[in-house]
């Protein structure tokens, strides 16, 4: 009973954060846009919390790794994030933008806490037995807030205003701080005093056991090259939106179809959690993201359609596999900054994928598909390139290519 408590807390913190996360860019947005009347303004500050994901990851899993109460530093990095967002949006009007756009890169410091953070401290509340029905549970977290964040902002701020929804998103952060504080104290000495030459050497191990060991290797390469393509499709969304179903406003629904199919995806995968193995799925998926990507390239309705369903089930459950291969062979010593890593590296991803695509659909929307169908077809090349490769030596005492340590 205890350890079913323990999941369900779990995951009813992470869904909440994560919906609040994924109601916070779009809220800022529109925030921006109604306080200065200009839609670069509501770019600028969502940019500004992406960029800087990919600095703040890796340290903030350092210190989780080093943390005796890892729940305790999550749980503050969710109030400075939820503190964060509400300085931004006290500021907008009030201060020179440039402020609000520096208040929103501190913010983003801590964005990777509400994701990798999260999922590297499933292991101490579930049972290993467990553990891949819970992956899949704690995916598909991902997939609720990613259909529910974007449609409570847009409903929030047409209610309430825009305002308004960058405040019921701090609202949804803030929730998650018990679930956060009371999750499981780490049973070794803690080493969270260490001297900066000590977590700078931490970060390095953390970078060399992503690196050395094959299987992290190639999920890490492939699932940031697929999350390029990801975010080429989310900057094509309005463009497919006004050109194929007769509004940009219908892209947001297009995404949502995607979010569904993904949560389908996945809740048919947490059945039968064994039924395919997670390196398995992340070579396939991103082949299954290319064929989805080629069919929305064709400008029609019906494919359409077809595809973002395709897409869903092409990209939950690759996130569910990379979860599996994380948690199977990140070094207990390590997994906090393996996670976090990570979760900084796909943003970064995301972002540069989304940019791409913003200048490739302004010369041709089909021409962007296709290179996002591309970059997806890479990802899978990627992993088998990767995966060929010799293995390399010990990442750390007991650990070696693929077995993490304490296995």
């Amino acid at each position: 009973m205890r350890k079913r408590y323990a999941v369900g807390s779990y995951a009813l913190g992470a869904a909440t954060a994560r919906i609040g996360d994924e109601m916070s860019g779009p809220a800022l947005l529109l925030a921006g846009l109604a306080a200065t009347g200009s839609a670069s303004s509501g770019a600028a500050l969502l940019a500004g919390m992406t960029v800087s994901a990919a600095a703040g990851g890796p340290l903030f899993g350092v210190l989780l790794d080093r943390s005796a109460h890892p729940g305790r530093l999550l749980a503050g990095a969710l109030v400075g994030y939820a503190v964060a967002l509400a300085a931004v949006l006290s500021s907008l009007g009030r201060a020179p933008f440039v402020c609000s756009v520096g208040i929103a890169v501190l913010a983003g410091l801590l964005g990777p806490a509400l994701a990798g953070g999260w999922t590297s401290q499933l292991p101490r509340v579930a049972a290993p037995e467990a553990l891949p029905r819970a992956t899949a549970f704690d995916a598909m977290t991902f997939n609720i807030a990613a259909l529910a964040g974007p449609a409570l902002a847009g409903t929030v701020a047409g209610s309430a205003g825009a305002p308004t929804g960058v405040a019921v998103a701090v609202v949804l952060i803030c929730l998650a701080v018990p679930s956060a504080w009371t999750l499981p104290a780490v049973r070794r000495p803690a080493r969270a005093a260490a001297p900066a030459a000590s977590v700078l050497a931490g970060l390095a191990a953390g970078f060399r056991a992503v690196v050395r060991t094959r299987a992290l290797a190639r999920a890490t390469a492939a699932s940031v090259v697929s999350c390029v393509g990801e975010g080429m499709l989310v900057a094509c969304a309005p463009v497919l939106g006004a050109r194929v179903l007769g509004g940009a406003g219908h892209g947001a629904l297009l995404l949502s179809v995607v979010a569904a199919s993904a949560l389908a995806a996945n809740a048919a995968l947490s059945r039968f959690p064994r039924l395919l193995r997670p390196d398995t799925v992340l070579w396939c998926s991103p082949l299954v993201l290319a064929a989805a990507f080629l069919l929305a390239a064709t400008g029609r309705t019906v494919p359409l359609i077809a595809a973002m369903v395709l897409a869903g089930i092409g990209e939950g459950p690759q996130l569910t596999a990379l979860f599996a291969v994380r948690h199977r062979e990140a070094p207990e010593e390590l997994r906090g900054q393996i996670f976090t890593t990570g979760a900084s590296l796909k943003i970064t991803g995301f972002a540069v994928g989304a940019g791409l695509a913003g200048q490739l659909a302004s010369w041709s929307l089909t021409g962007a598909l296709t290179t996002a169908a591309g970059t997806e077809a890479l990802a899978a090349l990627v992993f088998a390139a990767v995966g060929l490769a010799r293995p390399a030596a010990a990442v750390s005492s007991g650990a070696s290519s693929g077995v993490p340590s304490g296995r």
